[in-house]
């Protein structure tokens, strides 16, 4: 790999002024170049151009989504820019669903245009992490990426391909911000460290 954007999903929103979120941003671009990479970003509470996000995205090896959790999902700003800009990529992100009039039941998901690149969720919960994996607590024991299986399936439509998920947990209840900023390092390091 060679380029990597960065989507910085943060958010001012309550009692969240999104600081975490643009420090593991930050962070995430210095390691990345420390390792010879190229990246781009995007601060999408800034505002974006549709079609310029779409190049971006295509010229990107891989695209790493740095967001929040809320609400048991991406906050309404990420879910906008992906409806916006990923309906601006049709013919280019993806040619189709996948489906033909020859078999219209068969292939859903399968037009996407993006074989061969990767995506990777980078994740600031408050949620402990026994909220996911533990199955007498609140997610049942399915893990993360099962939480986020709506948004694997989004990226997986245009042919991307996942990195292993990284998560911060205890955001507000146990902030431990040098110990995510150091945790971050290391998982870089073994996606993209190659």
């Amino acid at each position: 790999m060679k380029k990597i954007l960065i989507i910085n999903g943060a958010k001012a929103f309550g009692s969240s002024g999104g600081k975490l979120n643009e420090t593991l941003s930050d962070h995430a671009k210095k390691t990345l170049e420390s390792l010879g990479l190229e990246v781009d970003t995007t601060i999408v509470d800034k505002g974006y151009n549709h079609s310029q996000e779409v190049e971006k995205i295509i010229s990107a090896d891989a695209t790493i989504w740095q967001m929040p959790g809320w609400w048991m999902g991406e906050p309404w700003i990420v879910k906008k820019y992906i409806d916006e800009v990923f309906s601006a990529g049709h013919g280019k992100l993806y040619a189709s669903d996948g489906r033909s009039s020859q078999n219209p039941t068969k292939n859903y998901g399968k037009g996407g245009l993006m074989q061969g690149k990767k995506y990777m969720l980078s994740l600031t919960w408050n949620a402990p992490i026994e909220a996911f994996n533990d199955p007498n607590e609140f997610f049942e024991g399915v893990g993360v990426d099962v939480v986020y299986l709506h948004l694997h399936k989004a990226f997986q439509f245009l042919g991307l391909s996942a990195l292993p998920t990284f998560i911060c947990n205890d955001v507000v209840k146990n902030p431990q911000v040098e110990q995510y900023l150091n945790s971050l390092t290391t998982h870089l390091h073994q996606a993209f460290g190659k």
